[in-house]
């Protein structure tokens, strides 16, 4: 009696056993996907914008999609080669600035630009968006866009000295992340060092350059506050400049996924998506000088008077810009476009 009582135990449990390894099974993910950016993973953007987005992305997929983030570079190779990785499908997502390949994407540049960028992130990432299909398509073409953004702009950090007026640039190396920030910094009368930012600390730390215009939430990350003295800015947060990235997938991958997990990303990537990160950025740059003026940094806010020289000996990169581009695309038309959508989006 006992024996068949246990033979009928055994044989209900391997009846019921495939119907539980189907639901082990059905809890996988479908699809895993590696996304590689070169910050850190304490890196706002690694905690704050990639780890919620992925979060978001596997909860609308009803789990059928995994996103594995790697920071650091840690599957190898260096900043400037992230777009060739996802292009050449080395890895299926990264997260890189547009500058890091200089020449790729000169019609981003626009929104990279003293007097197009007003300081408005969220508005800036919106125009990008509005304008994306007609003006800038066509420089993404080997990749699949996701959303393009930007940080809170390029501002001044100094190592030994600060600066208060374009005079005060003259013959100073400046850190610069990409071909915008090179015009701004020769118009300034100093020499732009181009370099990935997590090259800067050490940069800075053997006076391979005397500062670097980036903004205010790499300084945590990057422990800048050890490094430099002066943290330097315009009135009202006014900026010179701001730097362009984007989260691109490999094309073939994107095309591969169905319709339904493809939109799945549309509505994790919308401009909802847009806005919050305007606020991440902004409340990390708020973050970021928080920090260095708690380690003993000086937060100088320039006065109108000196902000009007920079401001002044910037007001031609715009015209240089067009001029160096009108060969190639209607750049006076784009930066027309680019000022208005960010205007309407204010």
């Amino acid at each position: 009696m006992q024996r068949r009582q246990f033979l009928a135990g055994a044989a209900a449990g391997a009846l019921a056993m495939p119907g539980l390894m189907r639901t082990a099974w059905a809890q996988e993910p479908e699809i895993t996907l590696k996304l590689h950016h070169f910050l850190g993973p304490k890196a706002p953007a690694h905690t704050k914008m990639f780890t919620p987005w992925a979060e978001t992305i596997a909860e609308k997929s009803g789990g059928r999609v995994k996103i594995e983030i790697y920071p650091s570079m840690t599957l190898g190779g260096a900043p400037p080669q992230l777009f060739r990785q996802v292009a050449d499908g080395v890895v299926d997502i990264v997260w890189t600035v547009n500058g890091y390949t200089p020449g790729l994407f000169p019609r981003s540049e626009a929104f990279e630009l003293p007097g197009v960028y007003v300081n408005d992130i969220t508005a800036t990432n919106l125009a990008m968006r509005q304008l994306f299909d007609e003006w800038l398509a066509p420089e993404y073409e080997p990749v699949h866009v996701l959303f393009n953004h930007v940080h809170a702009g390029q501002a001044f950090h100094m190592a030994e000295e600060p600066v208060r007026t374009v005079a005060d640039t003259q013959g100073k190396k400046l850190r610069v992340p990409g071909p915008t920030g090179n015009a701004v910094v020769e118009a300034m009368g100093a020499t732009p060092v181009t370099m990935p930012v997590p090259d800067l600390p050490q940069a800075l730390s053997t006076s391979g350059v005397d500062g670097a215009l980036i903004p205010w939430e790499i300084i945590p990350p990057l422990q800048l506050q050890e490094v430099t003295k002066y943290q330097i800015e315009g009135p009202d947060n006014k900026r010179f400049g701001t730097t362009t990235f984007q989260v691109s997938m490999n094309k073939n991958r994107w095309e591969s996924l169905p319709e339904d997990l493809q939109q799945v990303f549309n509505e994790a990537s919308n401009e909802d998506w847009l806005r919050e990160i305007g606020e991440v950025w902004r409340a990390a740059d708020d973050h970021g000088i928080e920090v260095a003026t708690k380690a003993g940094n000086e937060h100088i806010v320039l006065t109108e008077e000196e902000m009007k020289t920079f401001d002044d000996a910037l007001a031609p990169v715009v015209d240089k810009w067009i001029e160096e581009h009108s060969g190639d695309f209607d750049a006076a038309g784009l930066v027309e476009a680019a000022r208005k959508a960010i205007a309407d989006n204010s």
